[in-house]
């Protein structure tokens, strides 16, 4: 299932479509908010490209729970509106996992947002594509309240969180697991603008092939089981991580709702863990 937008962007479907095909899966992609979609039709319908979601997010939580009512959704709607919202990493946290120094400022608590030393980052708790996210320096806290003032405005809660100094050499790793188990890994770099904002789908990303290492398939791990333990076992996760400034890795985000999957930058086996998962019953 994919966005508007999004159509031609996605570049797991030229490799899981015509796998799904030759597996005997009648698969087809549909825009989540066309009207003339029969749901009921569907044996299964799967979240993919649907980045549009942070901007009509009342009406896709709406949206979810219809298509669930009549159909299998995967992942699961508590799973997804769990992972909308990056909340979830002061609950992380708590559990003991490693995550990026986070510090929320919510619409109406009056209170001033507070800056970390140095670079930063400013982005909404509930976005996709890196959509509204901006970098920071020492010099620009006045352009980042407006940042701030800018989207409490729109109801929005707000990540600020530091701009680790292994970001900008390696940027960020993301892993992929398929019905609960490590797939691959990815490295990706993200075009953040610096004191300005993203107004297209999704802001630009270099990616590769990347090989995660032990300590960060744990890191990720962990994350898994928690979500794991709380609402099942995902037909897909991806979890980014990034390193800290002593050198461990850290969880950036978790992505439940519509992660690019990075297909084109794993190896072979990848796309058939995933018709399995996704052709898997119960």
């Amino acid at each position: 299932m994919s966005a508007r937008e999004a159509r031609g962007l996605d570049e797991d479907e030229e490799l899981a479509l015509p796998a799904l095909r030759a597996a005997g899966v009648e698969a087809e992609v549909v825009n989540w908010d066309d009207p003339a979609v029969r749901w009921a039709s569907y044996d299964r319908v799967v979240l993919r490209s649907t980045w549009d979601y942070p901007q009509r997010l009342g009406e896709f939580r709406r949206w979810l729970d219809a298509v669930a009512e009549v159909t299998d959704l995967r992942n699961p709607v508590p799973m997804v509106r769990w992972s909308l919202d990056k909340h979830y990493l002061a609950e992380l946290d708590a559990a003991g996992v490693p995550v990026t120094p986070t510090v929320f400022a919510e619409p109406g608590s009056g209170e001033e947002p507070v800056f970390p030393d140095g670079e930063f980052v400013v982005k909404p708790a509930i976005g996709a594509g890196s959509r509204d996210a901006a970098g920071y320096g020492p010099a620009e806290h006045d352009v980042a309240r407006a940042h701030v003032r800018r989207l409490h405005e729109g109801g929005a809660s707000v990540l600020i969180q530091p701009l680790l100094k292994s970001v900008e050499v390696d940027g960020e790793w993301p892993l992929v697991f398929f019905a609960g188990q490590y797939s691959h890994a990815a490295g990706k770099r993200v075009a953040l603008p610096r004191a300005g904002v993203i107004d297209e789908l999704f802001a630009e990303e270099t990616n590769a092939p990347y090989v995660a290492d032990d300590e960060q398939i744990a890191v990720a791990r962990r994350v898994i089981d928690i979500v794991t333990s709380r609402f099942g076992v995902p037909l897909y996760a991806r979890v980014d991580l990034v390193r800290d400034d002593d050198g461990k890795a850290c969880v950036l985000e978790v992505e439940l709702v519509e992660p690019s999957l990075f297909l084109p930058q794993a190896p072979p086996e990848a796309v058939a863990r995933l018709v399995a998962a996704s052709t898997a019953t119960g």
